[in-house]
């Protein structure tokens, strides 16, 4: 049976390519198959359609430079970072992985060209939030919403923009790389007993003790968003959904159900929807032992977006 929300819908652009999805040594921790398998599941569910896909070029390099240094981007080209580097990153350094970050940074600045018309896009992979302006770390080589940021400010596209970061691990690499931009707000609540050890200091940082279940978590994201969205007035929108604040997931610690989770994605496009803000969705973390809950967990957020915004 097929989801029947919505119908007729307008476009909602989804980027995906499947250069995102990126062979890893087995035993691997990182659930790269979770690329191939949402679009699929996404189609079958009748949730999207097959022409709101679009696919992308790589980003230039000149782009990357707004936000990332030239050394490190030179070096990473070139496959010259360290040993010690690419084991922050946690992927085997290869021109493959290499070319699939530029496209997924390519992905979410074209999602936000897109949002601008569309009010709403959708990134099938992206949050690599953990990238600094000098390195990356914990599996994020390039920082793809603070490119799209940078650059839509750049181009005068959007100025006020506001990250909404609920990936359960803290946006360190955001924190770091805007903080001196007060145009650019970065909003992360997160684990405070998890990754990464030494936090950054975003504009506003929620820090949640291990435990925390669906019914805190969601009075947390009630008190601070809407008071985030009244005092910034942002005019843009990044929102890295990351999944990994469920129950079950291996590396989150907190324990929202698959309701609560849904619930928190309905909540942020609901306050966002309200303040007629475009938003572009980037899907972060998972980390769940079976697929099927990452997936599904995914599914949701798109659900929830469609059901607000189309």
């Amino acid at each position: 049976m097929t989801d029947s929300l919505l119908q007729p819908r307008p476009c909602v652009p989804i980027a995906y390519s499947e250069h995102f999805v990126l062979p890893l040594p087995p035993g691997h921790r990182f659930p790269m198959a979770k690329y191939a398998e949402l679009p699929r599941r996404l189609l079958g569910a009748g949730l999207v359609k097959s022409d709101w896909f679009f696919s992308n070029p790589t980003m230039k390099t000149e782009r990357v430079l707004r936000v990332h240094s030239a050394d490190y981007v030179q070096r990473l080209q070139q496959q010259l970072l360290t040993r010690q580097e690419v084991r922050k990153i946690g992927f085997p350094l290869s021109s493959a992985l290499i070319k699939r970050e530029f496209m997924l940074a390519e992905a979410t600045w074209q999602c936000a060209l897109k949002a601008l018309k569309h009010d709403m896009s959708f990134n099938i992979a992206g949050g690599t939030h953990h990238a600094f302006t000098d390195h990356g770390e914990g599996f994020c080589l390039l920082n793809d919403i603070a490119i799209a940021a940078a650059n839509l400010r750049a181009e005068n596209k959007a100025q006020r923009i506001l990250i909404v970061d609920l990936d359960v691990h803290q946006g360190n690499g955001t924190a770091e790389i805007f903080q001196n931009t007060p145009e650019v707000f970065t909003f992360s609540m997160h684990g405070a007993k998890n990754y990464p050890v030494q936090k950054q200091n975003s504009d506003l940082d929620i820090a949640l003790p291990p435990e925390t279940d669906d019914s805190a978590y969601l009075q947390q994201l009630q008190q601070h968003l809407p008071a985030v969205l009244d005092a910034f007035h942002p005019d843009f929108v990044f929102y890295l959904a990351g999944v990994d604040v469920l129950g079950s997931d291996k590396l989150g610690k907190l324990q929202l159900t698959l309701h609560g989770c849904q619930q928190r994605d309905s909540f942020v496009y609901q306050q966002l929807k309200m303040r007629q803000l475009p938003v572009v969705t980037v899907m972060g973390g998972g980390y769940s032992p079976e697929l099927n809950t990452v997936v599904t967990a995914h599914m949701n957020t798109f659900r929830a977006g469609l059901s607000v915004y189309a």
